[in-house]
Order: C-alpha cells, then structure tokens, then sequence
C-alpha cells in the first residue's frame, strides 16, 4: 500500500510569484495524492500547471480531479493542465458545490470563454468526465479508495474532502469561515481520526474580525479542532498573499509551539502516510 501527497500550490486568493514568496510557494492551491498508482488532485489553482508537466513525464495517463469549489484561485490553473490538451488522457473532474451554478462543466467552460480567456474548453483533446454531487455525499473510487464529503461555510458553497485508503485518511478542508467558541461540527466529524488535515489557514486570530464574511479560517482554529477530532497532524495552509516568507516563517514557529504536529505546507513539500 502506497499513500503519497504532494503539495504543488497552496497559497490562496491570488498567485504571487516574487522574491518574498519563495520558501513556502506562490502557486494556488493544488494538492497529488497518489494512492497504489491512482492519481488524485485536489483542486485546479495555479500550481496544477507544473503537476501537469510533471504528469507527462510520468506518463500518467488518467487522473480524477476533487474540486473544493469553483472561485477562480481554486480552478484557474485548469486551463494550462498540460494533459488535458493530449488525446490519449483523460480526467475525471468532480465537484460538490456547482449545481446551483449550472453546474462543472458550465462553470468550467465559463472561465475559458471570451471575453476572459481566448482558448475554450473544447480546445482540451483530452476526454474530460464532469460530475457534480451534493457536499455530503460519499463515493468510491475503484474498489479500495473512498470518499467522503461535507459542505463548508464560504460564499457561492465549498466541499471539505477526506480520502481513505487502507486504514490511511487525508482531508482537505478549504476554504472555510469558522465561528469563534463554536466548532463546526461539519469539519469535526468529517476529519474525526485523519492521519493528515490540510485546513484553510489564510489568517492569524488576530487578523480573522477584520475578515469576517471573506469566507476563511485560522491557523489556531485548524489546531483547535484538530485537537478535538484526535487527528494526527495539521498542514496549514491556503496563504494569504500578503502573508510573505517573513510572515509565514513566523506562523510556523507559533503554531509548532502550540502544537508539534502542526506545520505550514509549502510547494514541492512530499509526505508519505503508509
């Protein structure tokens, strides 16, 4: 059994590829896990552009794609996925939270029509599945990888995901907005036990009554209810843009002090949880 992720983008809201984001990354949100040779990604932000050069050269010739949700910072890498313009692959792409928009592939053709983008979807050679469910939802993927979902409180919806493999469990949830001193009972039951829980980070405590109505949660919070779901460790991620190395160093040198198993997710960051 062979349970490996990758992070590939995990900044949020905006890609910001300068001097001052190097060390933790400026690609938005893209997340491998690859499961006994299966591919999955979670979300399409800027950094599934290099996973998708990263494809090719593997030879990886099929994939699904969990969609958390649609705003642009969690999709807009899509339409420079290598793969998906070679006739020979093809991905599956999912979501839980689009029917209410028209559903994927609306939404995904949406963002690739004129005036926004020159190149539309039906450009891509490669054979694309889009499938919408309900956040809450729970499926399979063949017959050894399941998925389960929850809905999550941000603006136009959002799905938390957690994929279980062989006794292993790794949950994404972003993008969320907690309420102070009232633990979301959604996320607890969905990342109750997870070995690994990469949780929507884009603000300190201190920042988060500024933010309110933005759709988004705190590093504090993730080990709040990490803590109380007994999950085994916290990626923080989802980085403000203006959150910078300097800024992002510091969170993580807090949060390992609040909790050791805690720690800030960054591009090219490898974890096995076999």
């Amino acid at each position: 059994m062979s349970f490996k992720v990758k992070f590939w983008g995990v900044r949020g809201s905006i890609a910001c590829p300068t001097v001052n984001h190097v060390n933790f990354g400026g690609n938005t949100t893209c997340i491998e896990v690859s499961i006994d040779g299966r591919s999955i990604i979670l979300d399409a932000g800027t950094g599934i552009r290099n996973l998708g050069h990263w494809l090719l050269r593997k030879r990886v010739r099929e994939a699904t794609v969990l969609l958390s949700h649609t705003h642009w910072d969690h999709i807009n890498g899509f339409p420079f996925f290598s793969p998906a313009f070679r006739p020979d692959r093809r991905f599956r792409l999912l979501a839980g939270a689009s029917l209410a928009h028209g559903g994927l592939r609306q939404v995904m053709a949406g963002q690739m029509s004129h005036p926004f983008f020159p190149v539309p979807l039906e450009a891509l050679r490669a054979k694309l599945d889009f499938e919408d469910f309900k956040a809450g939802e729970s499926f399979k993927l063949g017959s050894s990888v399941t998925i389960k979902t929850a809905p999550l409180n941000h603006p136009d919806g959002a799905t938390g995901y957690r994929i279980e493999n062989a006794g292993r469990s790794l949950c994404l949830i972003t993008d969320t907005e907690h309420v102070p001193g009232k633990p979301d009972e959604n996320v607890l039951n969905l990342i109750q036990g997870a070995d690994l829980v990469i949780y929507d980070s884009t603000y300190t405590d201190a920042e988060f009554p500024n933010k309110v109505g933005w759709g988004h949660s705190t590093w504090q919070e993730g080990i709040r209810l990490c803590k109380a779901a007994g999950a085994r460790a916290l990626a923080i991620s989802h980085h403000d843009p203006e959150h910078d190395d300097r800024f992002m160093s510091n969170v993580e040198s807090k949060a390992r002090a609040s909790w050791t198993r805690a720690f800030v997710a960054r591009e090219n960051l490898r974890i096995r949880l076999d």
